[in-house]
């Protein structure tokens, strides 16, 4: 069986410099990946497609327990894939997958990508970490938790701006365990997401049946946490009933409230098998925290998702959102550019580039023309996206004008093959590449 979250982990990476683009793809080499390339054939089963039915999880699980005990697998080196997303911060380079600890990278200065190995910040990061750690631009910190099926469901931690990991923050108030993918951070809090999909070991193992599933009797909450907290002890959960968010875009402060802004899931149940009838809607969600009440405010009626900013935008209020439009799902077949100022309960999207029939892309990232510039406005610089023609069999990295209406393409690169549909990007700076 397959499931299209359980890849391997492959990146991709176009250098662009001197008007020569070189195109890298390279697996991440995780030691799953390691051990199971040498051995010709897979070693442990996948999360999401390895557990079908009773029967055959039990013999999966009994083969690769056989295995374990043989010598030829050793999990505490680790079970992930790293196939998710990448973070730089505290000046390294990481491919992240929730289920391990992050690996290392480096790009050479051909712009060849190399796995430097299984990063855990001295001893001091164990099991995993999100896909989705957040990086403060103004400080260089970092901000992260990992979930689980077993308690405490959530712990929430921070990177110094040397990248140095500060103490665990154990939050025992969620109290069933969530699939807490992403979540979003201001100056002031840490936001997280119980949402109505969760996990649940006891039916993977009775049943057979994939950990994650959905509980539609569950209320959705939001818990709002002291960035800077040493203890839970003023994690504060507010009810959001059907707002199930599994990404996060930003967040940001107002006197006495916080503001989110996030794609909410509206057909949950069918996240993880039916993702062609998954609908995203993306909303402004605004936390009084005095009052406790809660508003939300939908800011498109596209199926939107892998929505991304300027990042020296990240926890602080910005006004436009790049989104990647979900048609057919799960594929992409467009981006659009939001503006969230807009307190009416009206359309936002305010520039729209569709890239054909037959063409589908990836998450878009946003470039900054003038990174240094702090009067450059928040729009003045590029989205960028890798672009497949499904029909022509071609591949194409995509730079695309912010600014204007129809989200003009300003320049193209055909890749020499094709790259993949994937999940999240990265851009980083060539003076950032320089500190690896």
């Amino acid at each position: 069986p397959y499931h299209l979250l359980d890849g391997d982990g492959m990146l991709h990476s176009v250098r662009i410099s001197g008007g020569r683009a070189v195109l890298c793809s390279r697996y991440v080499k995780t030691y799953k990946y390691t051990v199971e390339r040498d051995a010709g054939h897979p070693i442990l089963p996948n999360v999401f497609a390895g557990f079908n039915g009773l029967t055959a999880s039990a013999t999966r699980g009994a083969l690769s327990a056989a295995r374990v005990f043989s010598g030829q697998y050793n999990p505490a080196n680790g079970i992930g894939l790293a196939n998710t997303s990448l973070a730089f911060f505290g000046d390294r380079l990481y491919a992240l997958g929730e289920s391990d600890l992050p690996y290392s990278l480096r790009l050479t200065s051909n712009g060849d990508i190399e796995t430097l190995g299984r990063h855990d910040f001295d001893g001091k990061l164990s099991m995993s970490i999100t896909a989705h750690p957040k990086v403060d631009p103004e400080t260089g910190e970092a901000f992260a938790f990992r979930y689980g099926p077993i308690p405490p469901f959530l712990t929430y931690f921070r990177f110094d701006s040397n990248g140095v990991k500060q103490p665990d923050v154990p939050i025992f108030s969620m109290v069933t365990p969530s699939f807490l993918h992403d979540f979003a951070i201001t100056k002031k809090y840490a936001i997280f997401a119980d949402i109505q999909i969760g996990m649940s070991l006891i039916d993977m193992i009775t049943k057979g049946a994939s950990p994650v599933g959905l509980d539609p009797s569950k209320v959705p909450r939001i818990g709002v946490i002291p960035r800077y907290a040493k203890d839970e002890s003023e994690m504060r959960w507010f009810e959001v009933p059907g707002f199930n968010n599994v990404h996060a875009i930003n967040a940001w402060d107002e006197e006495d409230a916080i503001v989110m802004v996030a794609p909410n899931v509206l057909s949950a149940e069918h996240t993880m098998e039916r993702m062609e009838l998954v609908h995203s809607l993306v909303e402004k969600v605004r936390i009084d925290l005095k009052t406790g009440i809660v508003t939300r405010q939908p800011i498109s009626t596209r199926n939107l998702d892998f929505a991304v900013i300027n990042p020296a935008y990240m926890g602080k209020k910005n006004q436009y959102v790049y989104a990647a439009v979900g048609d057919p799902m799960p594929k992409i077949s467009g981006v659009v550019k939001l503006d969230v100022s807009n307190s009416e309960h009206k359309e936002s999207i305010v520039a729209s580039r569709m890239f054909g029939p037959g063409c589908y892309g990836g998450e878009p990232s946003f470039v900054a023309r003038e990174p240094e510039n702090p009067d450059a406005d928040e729009d003045d610089g590029y989205v960028v996206s890798y672009v497949h023609d499904e029909k022509a069999g071609e591949s194409k990295f995509l730079v695309m004008d912010a600014k204007s209406p129809q989200l003009d393409i300003v320049a193209a690169v055909r890749m020499p093959r094709r790259v993949p549909y994937g999940f999240h990007g990265l851009f980083v700076k060539e003076s950032d590449l320089n500190k690896l």
